[in-house]
Parts: C-alpha cells; structure tokens; sequence
C-alpha cells in the first residue's frame, strides 16, 4: 500500500494519467461526432453500444450510447478480473471507465446536432467521409495511449479473455470480435453501412500500424570512413549517442575498414549527414528505417546528461 501511495506523488504516474485522458477525450470525439450521428458500426465496444441502444429505442426504451458504454465495459473488465487475474492493470481500467462520461462531455461541449447540416445525417453527410475521419482520429488516439503502454480497452479486454481460454492469438480475436460486432449492425443498418463498417475496421488496424511505426522510426546509418574516429566523437559526445564500431574488409580490394554503426532520431541523422558534408568527410553511407528499438537507447540520451 505504502508503495501505491508513493507512486501517486510521482511526475510520472500524473504524465500519464494527462496522457491517458487526453488519448480517450480524442477517441471519445472520434466516436460522438463520426460514428453516433451516422449510426455507423465499427468493430469495437462503442459500435457494439450503438447497436444496442438503437435496438432499444426501437423497442421504446431511450438508452444514452454513453451509458451502454459504461455498462459493458464495467462488465468486460468484472470478467477479466474473474477470469484472467491481475494481467489487466489500472490502466485499462480506467481508459475503458472514462469513454461514456468523455461521450457526454462532448455532447455538453458542443453537441452533433448543431453540425449537421440540414438535409444530412451525419457530421460529414457521407458516411465514406465519415469513416475517413473517424479512422484518422481514433488512430492518433491509439498512438497516444500505446506510446505509454495503455489501450482503449474494449475489445481488448475481450481478446485477452478469449486469448487465455481459447488459446487463439490476441489479434486474430481481435479480428473475429471486431467482425461479429460489425455484423450486428445489421440490426438497424443496411447492407452497405454494414460494409462501410467492416472496412472502417480493417483500415484503423492500417493506419493504426502506420501512425505507430511512424512515431517510434528511428534510422539505423552504418558509415565506412578513414575518418571514423571523428564521426564516432560527433555521435558520442555531441548527439549523446551510442554507437558500434565494426572492423571491415572491402570485397573488392580487401583492404581493411572500420564501419560505424548508430540509431539514431530523424533529426540526429539530418544532424550527422550535416556534419559529413560540413566537414568534406570522405565516406561510405547506408542508412534505413527501424519501427522499434527496445531496451536502454531511449534513456540513453538522459543518463548521459546525469553522468554529466
């Protein structure tokens, strides 16, 4: 408990505690404004609570979206607690118990009927422009709360549940989950809202693996040079980076080389072509993308400041 408390006063519980709201306040207006007014069905919890309250207002029962949110996320999470234990931290608990309330907010801030042009259904008024948008949002949104390890949960909670008992991979439940619930849609869409559904799900699973790739890229440059040892000191002790040095031998002479190898940011390999040219260094260099880097390189540049 002592340990709890501690990490409540700590910079970074509350970094990521603003992240996290600020990740599901923008898929929260991703859903209000793109996919509630057009009725449009995605596979996910959100599509599957527009479906659900529709039904009922058919019926004559009037049910907010955001309270069928609430309830079934209140639900999943009371299942995986049962079912899978402590694997689902305070993190998906509480992405996935602010959705509903960050869905009345929004519709207190500025609610969609006052964007809807008169004529149309919808905020965009074409349910493609529609699915376009709301793809970009909620994918930004994504990228936001995988960057600090947190999710939307969701589906999420349901693909681990399933992942654990059925032992089918966690993106292909995903998947499945995500098909059935555009399916459901049936019940108050047509066939070709249907469709639009189960594309929208398809291309948010894209974007969402470009927009990832493309925040965490870093370029990995390999440099042939007589000059290494000037390079190398760039590197170190101006870009407080880490780097290999490789003893090489050329294929077509067979003289003897020295290769530098480093990661770097898209800035710091901007910076260190800069220096090359700026300096007239002689020099071999390749250089390609790399989508993730695991272990000490993203502290690499902090601990040297504190050695400092």
């Amino acid at each position: 408990m002592k340990e709890i408390l501690q990490y409540l006063t700590t910079w970074k519980f509350w970094k990521e505690l603003l992240i996290m709201t600020l990740g599901m306040t923008i898929a929260a207006a991703a859903v209000y404004y793109f996919m509630m007014p057009g009725k449009l069905v995605l596979g996910s919890i959100s599509g599957l609570s527009i479906v659900i309250a529709n039904v009922l207002g058919l019926a004559g029962v009037t049910v907010k979206v955001s309270w069928v949110v609430t309830t079934i996320n209140a639900i999943l999470l009371l299942l995986a607690w049962l079912l899978v234990g402590s694997e689902f931290g305070a993190k998906t608990v509480y992405t996935a118990m602010i959705l509903g309330p960050l869905l009345d907010f929004w519709a207190w801030v500025c609610p969609y009927e006052k964007l809807i042009e008169p004529g149309l259904t919808s905020v965009m008024g074409d349910p493609l422009m529609d699915l376009i948008v709301f793809v970009l949002v909620v994918s930004i949104s994504q990228t936001i709360l995988f960057s600090i390890n947190a999710s939307t949960g969701g589906l999420d909670i349901l693909a681990k549940i399933v992942n654990k008992y059925l032992h089918f991979d966690i993106g292909v439940s995903v998947t499945v989950a995500g098909a059935i619930i555009c399916c459901t849609a049936f019940a108050i869409n047509p066939f070709r809202m249907v469709v639009i559904g189960l594309v929208g799900t398809w291309l948010n699973g894209l974007a969402l693996d470009y927009f990832m790739a493309s925040v965490n890229r870093r370029k990995r440059i390999c440099i042939v040079s007589d000059q290494n040892e000037q390079i190398r000191s760039y590197i170190v002790d101006t870009l407080s980076r880490g780097c290999t040095i490789y003893d090489v031998r050329g294929g077509y002479n067979g003289a003897p080389h020295t290769e530098i190898q480093s990661l770097l940011t898209t800035d710091e390999f901007s910076s260190v072509m800069n220096y090359i040219k700026n300096h007239d260094i002689k020099a071999f260099i390749t250089a390609g993308n790399v989508s993730e880097v695991y272990g000490l390189w993203n502290n690499h540049r902090k601990n040297k400041k504190i050695e400092k």
